[in-house]
């Protein structure tokens, strides 16, 4: 029941971004605001533990959300078959980037901590 309640929160906070971003007409999507309304509503306990409790059931079934994606690229095959190889590089290319940039940041933040250098010091 509580990871129910925490789903009917998320999809709650979901319709209210939606609500916001078309009547403000923000220039992003409103699943976006909705996560920025989770945020600060993570703060308060009634709301973070049936939400935590719904995030462990979808992470539980992660793998049974894949299964619409799968289904398309078996639905368009003829597409795939014909941009394959740019469909590949759009989806490597720019993850490799993501992944050097955050490892990049990464170092850099730790080479500034100044904890670690109390600690080594």
């Amino acid at each position: 029941m509580m990871a129910l309640r925490g789903l009917a929160y998320l999809l709650l906070l979901q319709a209210a971004g939606e609500g916001l971003a078309h009547f403000f007409l923000l220039p992003f999507p409103g699943p976006v605001v909705g996560l920025v309304l989770l945020l600060p509503a993570l703060g308060l306990v009634w709301v973070r533990e049936p939400v935590a409790a719904a995030a462990e059931l979808l992470l539980a079934h992660l793998s049974l959300l894949f299964i619409p994606v799968g289904v398309g690229v078996i639905t368009h095959m003829a597409l795939v078959s014909q941009y394959g190889v740019q469909l590949l590089v759009v989806i490597v290319l720019p993850t490799w980037i993501g992944l050097a940039v955050t490892a990049l940041v990464l170092r850099a933040l730790l080479r500034a901590d100044p904890v670690k250098e109390e600690a080594h010091g």
